[in-house]
């Protein structure tokens, strides 16, 4: 193959993957872990977020998710969709204005049911002023932001 089209052919494929759509959950760079590690049945169950172990993992969705205890672990193994955060993890105040962000598992609220993540707490206290208003927008974007 000549250098030209070496050229073009790898232009194609990391353009390609530049342009390609972001994952339904976010895990971060270098990671496949959804919530940052953090146990999603913990915020329904004590009110409070835990660090997972290593030790209590499952796969959902393509992602690794861990958990603080055996219990915790096979609550969302029942019922995974229950714990799952809103938007795939990504920060909801973002996603109501249309684009992705980081969720950030130390800026949480849970409301109806669904636990929802913010960037930082900035965010989130923007984010509290209207939640009803932004859970609106945020479900009208979603999924179309990962495109």
């Amino acid at each position: 193959m000549n250098s030209r089209k070496l050229l073009l052919t790898f232009a194609s494929v990391f353009s390609a993957t530049i342009w390609a759509s972001e994952p339904a959950v976010y895990t971060g760079l270098l990671s496949n872990t959804g919530a940052g590690g953090y146990d999603t049945v913990s915020y329904f169950e004590t009110g409070k977020p835990a660090k997972g172990s290593r030790e209590y993992t499952t796969e959902h969705l393509g992602v690794t998710w861990r958990f603080a205890s055996a219990e915790n672990l096979t609550r969302f193994e029942a019922n995974p969709e229950r714990y799952l955060p809103a938007y795939g993890g990504y920060c909801a105040w973002a996603v109501a204005q249309g684009y992705l962000a980081k969720g950030d598992p130390q800026h949480w609220a849970i409301r109806d049911g669904r636990l929802y993540l913010n960037y930082n707490e900035s965010v989130q206290d923007r984010w509290l002023e209207d939640t009803e208003g932004f859970i609106r927008q945020a479900d009208a974007n979603w999924p179309k932001v990962l495109e």
